[in-house]
């Protein structure tokens, strides 16, 4: 099962029980452009619960002048703070983390490196073959997990071609979400990924068998997301059919 909704990720995880998911795999905003700083106390390593963060968000001008802009993220006015976290340059408040880890047995979180978590050993490494180290665009992307394993590397090139443009700013392959997914989940587990995008994440864990919810609090880009997944689902229902065995095929 595959559910794509056009909601709130705070508010949806806010009405699941704990570990309701085996693994969370999510993309949220980095805080692109911002220096965020996070005193906290943890209550435990590595897939415990993260107990508590005072969060601030220091924003450099375009200039990266010295004068800085510094946001609060708070859960109870998030909604005026670019629609709760969904603009780039704001990093999830605290409470996203805490829901997160409650709601989820394991998590992969993509550009980890910008979030205080705790130490992993187990963590992935996205290298971009095609992208030069003078493009403004990072060589390379980095994921926390959870796992107790050894880190890993993938090498393949981002979206966005004349042909295939992307549809969302970040989007990631969907090769990269399947790749993931095979590292770590089994058929029939439950998936969920609190910031959608592009719907790349869904359409691999159709691909996979995986069980899936996404969520997506854009209007555009869920809607997006959701056309992409059905015309990806009706290709492979296409080409399944095409290769099935015709009736005179069949062994008697």
């Amino acid at each position: 099962m595959i559910d794509i909704l056009h909601i709130d990720c705070m508010e949806y995880m806010a009405r699941q029980p704990d570990k309701s998911f085996d693994i969370a795999v999510v993309d949220p905003p980095y805080g692109v452009g911002s220096i965020t700083y996070m005193p906290h106390r943890r209550e435990s390593a590595v897939g415990g619960a993260i107990d508590h963060y005072n969060v601030m968000i220091a924003t450099l001008d375009m200039n990266q002048r010295p004068n800085m802009k510094v946001d609060v993220c708070h859960n109870q006015n998030a909604k005026t703070t670019a629609q709760h976290f969904g603009d780039a340059n704001i990093a999830p408040p605290p409470e996203y983390f805490k829901e997160l880890f409650r709601v989820s047995k394991h998590q992969v979180i993509f550009g980890g490196n910008y979030f205080l978590l705790p130490p992993t050993r187990c963590f992935l490494v996205w290298h971009k073959p095609t992208v030069d180290e003078k493009f403004s665009m990072a060589m390379c992307e980095y994921a926390w997990t959870s796992f107790n394993a050894n880190a890993k590397l993938v090498s393949m090139p981002p979206m966005g071609t004349k042909k295939d443009p992307r549809i969302h700013p970040t989007q990631k392959p969907i090769k990269l979400y399947f790749w993931v997914f095979g590292l770590f989940c089994k058929p029939g587990q439950r998936i969920l990924n609190t910031h959608l995008g592009s719907g790349s994440s869904a359409i691999a864990a159709h691909d996979a068998g995986l069980d899936f919810v996404g969520c997506e609090i854009d209007m555009d880009y869920h809607a997006a997301a959701l056309e992409r997944y059905e015309a990806h689902k009706q290709q492979s229902t296409l080409v399944h059919h095409l290769d099935a065995p015709q009736q005179k095929d069949l062994p008697l």
